[in-house]
């Protein structure tokens, strides 16, 4: 009864895995065809500047996406008062990003970014703050697209969030306020020791998916920005080193790191958890 299942998963998930780890030991023509050389790749790699700074972006990114999870809880715990007028339209509102293509986001994005003509720019004119050339500076591309990547993920991580706290028993906030607990101490004792695994699960979620940082990224820069070399991550360095430089070799040595990678800080992840994830 699974056969279909499982064949679907060897034929499209784990086959390409092992051909993409065997690619990476090998070395491809400008015309095609490969030769092994070991862990040659690897050791190049390991040697490139390029990556140890694409390393670096990626760090520096999912720290950022990361650091926006508070904000989806805060958002969540707004929107979960039922007596609040619109609700279901905020919860629209908010959800509205994640079900956006992210061309179209992009689009918004670069326009609001745009160093001449952006809405940013024109609103900080108002207070006396000069503008930037927000996705096109180096010293500020990696931030703004970061936060674009906060952006669509609040409504998605508000969703998980509000199953979470609608799943907390009424009678502890109950019992809560007749010791006199106020609403901030309900919220730091109950609320959030309850929302612990929603919030472990949120984070896994996040850090994987922002380890793989590439669409709204390669949109919004591009391969003739100039903030595109100082602000790539590894999965855009890998699409260069793929179907820009052909250099299949080098970009499966990529993608097998950084798989390997993520396993690892998935596995922490689930080993820390036991430390600070409450189980009703």
């Amino acid at each position: 009864m699974i056969a279909p299942l499982v064949t679907g998963l060897a034929v499209f998930y784990l086959w390409p895995v092992f051909q993409t780890g065997y690619y990476s030991f090998t070395t491809w023509g400008p015309f095609g065809g490969s030769e092994f050389t070991g862990l040659a790749n690897y050791v190049a790699l390991f040697e490139d500047d390029e990556l140890l700074r694409a390393v670096k972006n990626t760090l520096v990114y999912s720290a950022i996406v990361v650091a926006g999870i508070p904000l989806a809880i805060v958002v969540a715990a707004l929107l979960n008062q039922r007596n609040l007028r619109g609700v279901g339209v905020y919860r629209a509102l908010y959800f509205l990003p994640v079900v956006t293509m992210p061309a179209a986001i992009a689009m918004v994005w670069k326009w609001l970014y745009n160093g001449d003509h952006g809405l940013i720019n024109h609103v900080l004119s108002f207070v006396g703050i000069p503008g930037q050339n927000w996705a096109s500076d180096s010293r500020f591309a990696l931030y703004a697209i970061a936060v674009i990547a906060v952006w669509m993920t609040v409504g998605y991580n508000m969703v998980i969030f509000l199953a979470g706290l609608q799943a907390i028993p009424k009678e502890l906030y109950e019992a809560a306020e007749i010791d006199g607990a106020s609403k901030i101490r309900q919220f730091r004792s109950i609320t959030l020791p309850l929302l612990t695994p929603s919030i472990f699960f949120v984070a896994v979620l996040t850090v994987i998916a922002s380890l793989q940082a590439f669409d709204v990224l390669y949109m919004i820069l591009g391969p003739t920005n100039p903030a595109t070399v100082e602000s790539r991550t590894i999965v855009y360095l890998f699409y260069e080193k793929a179907f820009m430089e052909n250099d299949k070799g080098a970009a499966a040595a990529m993608a097998c790191v950084l798989l390997v990678f993520m396993m690892a800080i998935t596995a922490v992840q689930f080993r820390l958890q036991k430390r600070w994830v409450h189980y009703v």
